[in-house]
């Protein structure tokens, strides 16, 4: 069985060619087409809500999925936008929010909205791109962690951001030996091990993110035999969005000081 390091290598070296792959496959090719399709007739907030093919379609390609069911909550992020200050996308540590609201920027655009390409095809790749890492979890999660690091590397702005993802603060944990248990610590005393241990602006450097990948995926294999892990086991992994709206409240609390 291959190794995490040598997986992640490979596949990396062929990235468009295995993206490409996917995005041909009948059921992705399908749900992208239906979305594709059924974008161009959002106007609204309201209407993005309410269409269940294009609200998963696009919390998925987002990582959010395993948020769906707040629907509450993703109105208000898209409903305030990102132009003020003071919008729940600004103040939430997840970039993934500001990321959606970004896309989805009904509030500055208007019905002109879906038509920009971030919304269109950008939105296809994103999504793409979330299924590939899921199916590379299916055979070593590991590569899925480590992809998925490094696609969000660029957007890590402060050890918040990283507690904010699961899947982030997974990798994190295994890089820097830091015990789960210390998940249970008060947010602040977590963001502090972390950036007492790890230079945040070394992740926007390629050679820094590299070093750091290569430790993970050597860590991640001394800990864990590299076998192909069961649906369930993948079901129960640390998933990029499996991150409930409590916690986002309490680090978005934490943050300003609450």
């Amino acid at each position: 069985m291959a190794t995490t390091i040598s997986s992640l290598r490979q596949l990396t070296a062929n990235l468009p060619a295995a993206l490409g792959h996917v995005a041909r496959e009948s059921d992705v090719k399908r749900r992208s087409d239906e979305y594709l399709s059924a974008i161009r007739s959002i106007k609204s907030v309201d209407d993005f809500i309410a269409n269940d093919r294009v609200y998963r379609y696009a919390l998925q390609a987002f990582g959010l999925e395993d948020l769906a069911y707040g629907k509450a909550f993703i109105r208000k992020v898209l409903s305030e936008g990102i132009d003020r200050g003071d919008s729940l996308a600004n103040r939430l540590a997840d970039p993934r929010f500001r990321e959606l609201a970004q896309a989805f920027n009904f509030p500055r655009y208007g019905a002109a909205t879906v038509s920009f390409a971030r919304t269109q095809q950008g939105t296809v790749d994103r999504f793409v791109r979330q299924v590939l890492e899921t199916r590379a979890g299916k055979t070593n999660e590991g590569v899925r962690l480590a992809l998925y690091f490094q696609r969000k590397a660029p957007t890590i702005s402060s050890a918040y951001s990283l507690l904010a993802d699961r899947a982030l603060l997974k990798v994190t944990q295994v890089v820097l030996g830091l015990p789960e248990s210390t998940g249970a610590l008060a947010i602040d005393r977590q963001a502090d091990l972390i950036t007492r241990r790890l230079d945040i602006a070394e992740l926007s450097r390629p050679e820094s993110l590299d070093k750091l990948m290569k430790r993970f995926a050597a860590l991640w294999d001394l800990e864990r035999p590299t076998v192909p892990s069961s649906i369930a086991d993948f079901a129960a992994s640390p998933r990029p969005a499996a991150l409930g709206l409590e916690l986002i409240a309490r680090i978005q609390k934490s943050q300003s000081g609450g």
